[in-house]
């Protein structure tokens, strides 16, 4: 009987070499008349270990890793496909501290499963949400989804429940759905990790949203840097479209459920819903104004709901145990759990789903094993590009929105980006205005030209001119760009710039009389971000 070898099909692990270690694996078992079947899984999250190999020995499956291909020969003189002891052995994949320390509800199957087999997805609990759902009315769906405290996990965190709720009771038709597939923060890969490893899981907490607001089509707006995520979908929505858990008659009921994904060109704006609306509908990627919000006026001027990718996947898992086993994990208005993705200069970056309620500590240094340099932290940036940035001595603040928020700082979409003490924070500022120069739809003013005069009063600082002068005209600018945007790009900008004035004013060549000199503006918490109730990656991602 063939011994069933897993190597990664997520990119991550392909940018690593896994396609070369799956040719050399194949290939090197033929030679020695070594009957193997492959399956392309999806990666686990740790990014340290890739490519990582796996193999189903009646002790379960036994990971071996980093794998390169020169590192081939070996392991089959060594039996690894017995499971057997190799420098490169892990260990049983089960019982790696990394992961068994995790709580993987929406990542439960990624790593495990075929992605693009929809029997393997079934086998391990695949659209047993949807069943439940299809017995349920839309406004008992609903009502359970709301209940479980699900919230935006796009970065928005608006309650899930109460935009369905929207959408439901808008009286135009059609309605749809669309998932906010743009993921485009530095540091974020959560979404393509889901769409590459487990895309059956999105494409079911869509059929259950469609059929919640009665919706009979649906978009998944993807990223063109996204290759690898476009191929899995494609295959997956084929094979649902196959066994009839896509269009007319959804897995035998009365429900109808088209989808499609569409891709973008890459803007990031195009994160932020109506601008992904826009793009769409054909038109360049320019953000609206609001109201009317999506959920009463969206595309092509219909009610739609717009969810990110951790949103909708999360839903199958709260259909099939109810909304009190999600809730029960997190606390106060932080239920459920979070993928948290560790990036930067981190000694084991990766993928950790953990309760809403983690420490920064925690991951940073209990994952993430502290920098890759060996150096001392200094600091953390959480949530995206725009979000604010943490000194070390604020680690032990909890994961969850209130918390971050209490703080000055905004969770976003669960991206955790570590520094180290070589880190100039005055140039990751300058970076923010630029990035958002760089990104702006240009349609709003405060936005536009904000960030672009943001970048130039900063080098002012830097350079030592008129510092006093500079930071009163910084101060202005950042509550012009807060207070006047559009949307949160323009609006959250200021947050890493005010953020790395405060905690680090020494690389500005600023002095503590300095940073009082700007006022009571500069701390944080400041920061207005009700705007995110109707923002997805802009807020961030």
């Amino acid at each position: 009987m063939a011994t069933t070898i897993y190597i990664p099909r997520d990119s991550s692990a392909i940018s690593l070499g896994a396609n070369e270690v799956a040719d050399a694996i194949r290939a090197e078992a033929s030679r020695r008349g070594i009957d193997v079947r492959i399956v392309r899984n999806g990666s686990r999250g740790m990014f340290a270990h890739e490519p990582m190999v796996e193999v189903a020995t009646a002790n379960g499956r036994i990971a071996y890793g980093p794998v390169k291909p020169s590192d081939v020969a070996s392991m089959f003189d060594a039996d690894f496909i017995s499971g057997c002891e190799h420098q490169l052995r892990i260990g049983v994949a089960e019982k790696i501290p990394y992961l068994k320390s995790q709580t993987r509800l929406t990542f439960a199957r990624i790593g495990v499963i075929d992605p693009v087999s929809l029997d393997d997805y079934v086998a391990h609990g695949g659209y047993r949400g949807l069943k439940r759902a299809l017995a349920m009315s839309s406004e008992n769906v609903i009502a359970e989804v709301t209940r479980s405290g699900l919230r935006g996990r796009g970065g928005a965190g608006f309650p899930t429940g109460i935009k369905w709720k929207t959408a439901f009771d808008a009286p135009a038709t059609p309605k749809y759905v669309v998932c906010n597939a743009d993921e485009g923060d530095s540091g974020t890969f959560s979404d393509r990790m889901l769409m590459e490893g487990d895309p059956f899981t999105l494409i079911e907490g869509m059929t259950v949203a469609a059929i919640a607001i009665g919706a009979r089509r649906g978009y998944i707006y993807l990223r063109s840097e996204y290759p690898h995520a476009k191929r899995a979908l494609a295959e997956a929505i084929a094979a649902a479209y196959a066994k009839n858990y896509l269009g007319n008659d959804v897995a035998g009921s009365k429900h109808s459920f088209e989808l499609e994904v569409r891709i973008g060109a890459g803007a990031y704006i195009c994160g932020e819903e109506t601008a992904m609306l826009e793009s769409i509908e054909g038109r360049r990627g320019m953000v609206r104004a609001k109201p009317p919000i999506p959920a009463i006026e969206g595309l092509f001027g219909k009610p739609t709901i717009i969810n990110n990718v951790i949103s909708f996947a999360t839903v199958p898992i709260i259909m099939e145990r109810g909304a009190e086993f999600y809730r029960e994990f997190g606390g106060g208005n932080s239920r459920g759990t979070i993928p948290l993705q560790l990036a930067g200069n981190a000694k084991n970056p990766g993928l950790i789903e953990m309760p809403m309620g983690a420490t920064l500590r925690e991951i940073v240094y209990g994952y993430g094993g502290g920098t890759a340099s060996g150096k001392r932290v200094r600091a953390v940036q959480v949530g995206g590009p725009l979000g604010a940035y943490f000194s070390e001595s604020m680690l032990d603040v909890e994961l969850d929105y209130e918390s971050i928020a209490a703080r000055g700082g905004i969770l976003g979409h669960g991206g955790i980006v570590v520094f180290d003490e070589t880190a100039d924070m005055a140039q990751m500022a300058r970076y923010a205005m630029e990035f958002c120069a760089i990104e702006s739809c240009g349609k709003c003013t405060p936005c536009r030209i904000g960030s672009t005069r943001g970048a130039e009063v900063i080098d002012d600082i830097i350079n030592r001119r008129r510092s006093r002068e500079s930071l009163e005209i910084l101060r202005d600018l950042c509550d012009t760009m807060k207070y006047g945007s559009l949307c949160l790009l323009g609006g959250l900008t200021p947050l890493p710039v005010l953020s790395a004035l405060k905690f680090f004013p020494e690389d500005f060549g600023l002095d503590e009389a300095d940073v009082e000199f700007i006022g009571p503006d500069l701390t944080v918490s400041t920061m207005r971000t009700s705007n995110a109730v109707t923002s997805n990656a802009i807020a961030p991602r």
